[in-house]
């Protein structure tokens, strides 16, 4: 469906544009679109890249065991059924301390590999189980301690204080947690297809 939306806008763009006689307008605007695509992607490849090789650092040197004993308390509390040590769990963890940073581009590798541990768990192949709809709500509804992408956008596109969006980012994103997490435990209490 979105497809149809962004060809929709396209189209009608062209259309608008010819009629206006300011199709060199449109072609320059859409190239330095293009362009500006470009550059954004390269400035926050470094970031990635950075955070993805210290995600594999704290993987391989055991610092996630750290982590994961820091976050038992909540992991425990969302997660019941999962076993401390099992695959999902360590994967959980490692999106969660990602997205904790502010780097959601380096959380949705390790995402993907916590929703895969899940499925693996998972009784029900073909439907979401309870951890699975509850890690989707932290992943999508993180806590941002540092919101580091954002800050590298804001320092990219020349903000006089690319920093002063943190304390907002606390709040609402401690609010999007409370208010998924709570909806995710309403709905594996008093849901109508409990697993």
């Amino acid at each position: 469906m979105l497809n149809f939306i962004w060809g929709g806008m396209v189209i009608i763009s062209f259309i608008v544009a010819a009629l206006n006689g300011r199709i060199d307008a449109l072609t320059a605007s859409a190239l330095e679109g293009a362009a500006s695509g470009i550059e954004t992607c390269i400035g926050l490849l470094g970031t990635m890249c950075l955070w993805t090789g210290l995600a594999k650092i704290a993987e391989n040197s055991g610092l996630n065991q750290i982590f994961a004993k820091l976050l038992r308390p909540f992991t425990k509390l969302l997660f019941p059924r999962l076993d401390k040590n099992s695959a999902a769990l360590k994967a959980i963890v490692l999106n969660m301390v990602a997205n904790l940073l502010g780097m959601g581009n380096a959380a949705t590798p390790l995402g993907i590999c916590a929703m895969r541990e899940l499925d693996k768990e998972n009784k029900h192949r073909g439907t979401a189980s309870y951890e699975m709809c509850m890690f989707a709500v932290l992943n999508t509804a993180s806590i941002q301690l540092i919101p580091s992408t954002v800050i590298s956008l804001r320092q990219m596109y020349g903000s006089q204080n690319p920093s002063e969006i943190v304390f907002p980012i606390w709040i609402c994103s401690s609010l999007a947690v409370i208010m998924g997490v709570t909806a995710a435990k309403f709905f594996e209490k008093y849901g109508r297809n409990r697993l």
